[in-house]
């Protein structure tokens, strides 16, 4: 079987605007001392902004660049001026999670959620790393909870069908296959993974059937998928699926 992954959460910040105008009586002294004061505040705030965005964009390129103790390190730079920043908690999860530091990914993610509940890709990573760290359970929570906020994430309902075609729910599994398929019928993953799902209940009908249409789309990548997969087993013998090798 095969996940789906998605590791880039959007975020960049944007300067506060601001602005004054009127010149004050001298019988508005104390109130434009106040004004002044809020003025001053302003400035700092969007120096402060203008720094965070700049090191967040720092990060994002050097984790494209594929230098992920880097980034990490300038993540925390970002949060240790804004930790409210949910976007660079999530980047900073993806990249641990690379990096195969599941369980600070994990924290990362959870650290994202409590600041904006609402962002589907903190709990459709999080659950990448649960199934990772073979916790399927906990990932099929995390992707009905991005499920819940972004209902056509094609890609959360496909690794939740894979979670539970681990646990041996495999009716369920289809079912979130199915649904993937509604939202995205041309998506070849969907296919290969309900085909494996099938081939692991011995319905070598449905089987075969999906991993025609996974290579219908996708020749190369699925034939030479399905040929290690031990998804497969029981179908190494059959013809029509020696044939789709071929």
């Amino acid at each position: 079987m095969t996940y789906s992954r998605s590791f880039v959460a959007s975020g960049l910040m944007t300067l506060l605007m601001f602005g004054c105008g009127n010149v004050a009586s001298s019988g508005e002294y104390k109130h434009q001392v106040v004004r002044e004061s809020n003025v001053a505040q302003l400035l700092t705030e969007a120096q402060t902004t203008k720094q965070v965005d700049s090191l967040f964009r720092q990060a994002n390129n050097l984790q494209n660049a594929r230098s992920y103790n880097e980034a990490i390190a300038v993540y925390d730079e970002v949060l240790n001026i804004r930790s409210n920043f949910a976007e660079a908690w999530i980047n900073r999860g993806n990249a641990l999670a690379v990096l195969q530091k599941n369980e600070e990914a994990i924290t990362s993610y959870d650290n994202a959620a409590k600041i904006n509940p609402q962002l589907s890709t903190t709990w459709f990573n999080r659950g990448n790393v649960l199934s990772t760290l073979q916790r399927y359970q906990d990932a099929i929570a995390s992707y009905d909870k991005a499920i819940a906020i972004e209902p056509d994430k094609e890609e959360a309902w496909i690794n939740r069908g894979i979670a539970l075609t681990k646990l041996h729910r495999y009716q369920e599994a289809i079912a979130a296959y199915d649904k993937a398929i509604a939202i995205n019928p041309n998506k070849h993953l969907i296919y290969y993974n309900k085909a494996c799902t099938y081939a692991l209940q011995n319905n070598l009908e449905q089987a075969i059937e999906n991993l025609q249409k996974a290579i219908q789309l996708q020749p190369a990548r699925y034939k030479a998928l399905a040929k290690s997969d031990s998804d497969f087993t029981a179908l190494r013998r059959d013809k029509r699926f020696q044939d789709l090798l071929n």
